[in-house]
């Protein structure tokens, strides 16, 4: 069953300051971009930085509206609009975890008060019930009592973005975006979050935009994949093909630049002239 429906979507920015033929020059940011995700399905969206992916994570949850195209969950097209309302009817659908949980949690709230806050804000409950269901949220995201009364400051980064995540819960979304969720965390964290973000995905049924510069973590998480290069899907697969026999010279550009035991410098630099030389004639996406 396909949960997130995207078709053709498009948006472009000013470009401050150049000025071409008397008007502003516009840079295209994400460029007929479309795929689908299924109920309980994580999709990856890798690519360097620039290449649009988190330019389609804020569409997708409404803080930037496309210049064209739509964004469906449930066969309910989104309404292009950033007013009060559209807004809260879409939190409702769609929710962001960002990659930063210090900046995004409220400084002045318990992870209890904020996770009381969403479900509030997402008309789940009374009272009474708001507060018992902040407590199931953060015991499923591994937070007992004692945390769930502290200031964020008092937390780790791995406990803050529980927080983050029990609180993107809190709406019973059909759709959760990820952007870079794990990039700020060490690794050893990285895993405990990315297992509890899978678990999560298997009980619930809730489809995953998964964005990440870090394929091993895509390779982990994730169960299809495109790769953007600039503005545009050069590929897509499930992940394990993608990864293990990438057609694209940017998708083996991207693979080859990993840092591993056999990294070889030169090996890049040949593989950056090839797609450099291919662009032109590299056409759309692999199906």
């Amino acid at each position: 069953m396909t949960v997130l429906e995207v078709d053709n979507l498009v948006k472009s920015f000013e470009d401050r300051g150049v000025v071409r033929r008397g008007s502003s020059a516009r840079s295209v940011a994400v460029d007929d971009v479309s795929f689908t995700v299924g109920a309980g399905e994580s999709l990856g969206i890798v690519g360097e930085s620039g290449s649009g992916k988190t330019t389609i994570a804020r569409m997708l949850v409404g803080l930037e509206l496309q210049d064209s195209g739509t964004i469906a969950v449930n066969g309910r097209t989104l309404v292009r609009s950033q007013s009060s309302r559209a807004r809260l009817r879409r939190a409702k659908d769609v929710q962001l975890v960002f990659q930063d949980p210090y900046s995004t949690l409220d400084p002045r709230l318990t992870p209890l008060e904020c996770v009381e806050a969403s479900l509030k804000v997402a008309q789940r409950g009374t009272g009474h019930d708001r507060r018992a269901r902040a407590k199931e949220l953060l015991a499923q995201v591994g937070l007992g009592s004692r945390e769930a009364g502290l200031r964020p400051r008092h937390l780790s980064g791995g406990q803050r973005q529980r927080v983050a995540i029990a609180r993107a819960l809190a709406a019973d979304p059909a759709v959760l975006v990820m952007d870079e969720p794990v990039a700020a965390l060490d690794v050893s964290i990285q895993a405990q979050i990315l297992q509890l973000l899978d678990d999560i995905r298997r009980e619930s049924g809730t489809a995953y935009v998964f964005i990440s510069h870090d394929l091993a973590v895509v390779r982990q998480i994730t169960d299809r994949a495109l790769v953007m290069q600039r503005g545009r899907v050069v590929e897509a697969d499930e992940t394990a093909k993608l990864l293990e026999n990438p057609q694209h010279p940017y998708t083996r550009l991207l693979l080859a630049s990993v840092p591993s035991p056999s990294w070889n410098p030169a090996e890049v630099s040949r593989l950056r002239a090839e797609m450099m030389s291919d662009m032109r004639d590299a056409e759309g996406i692999r199906t």
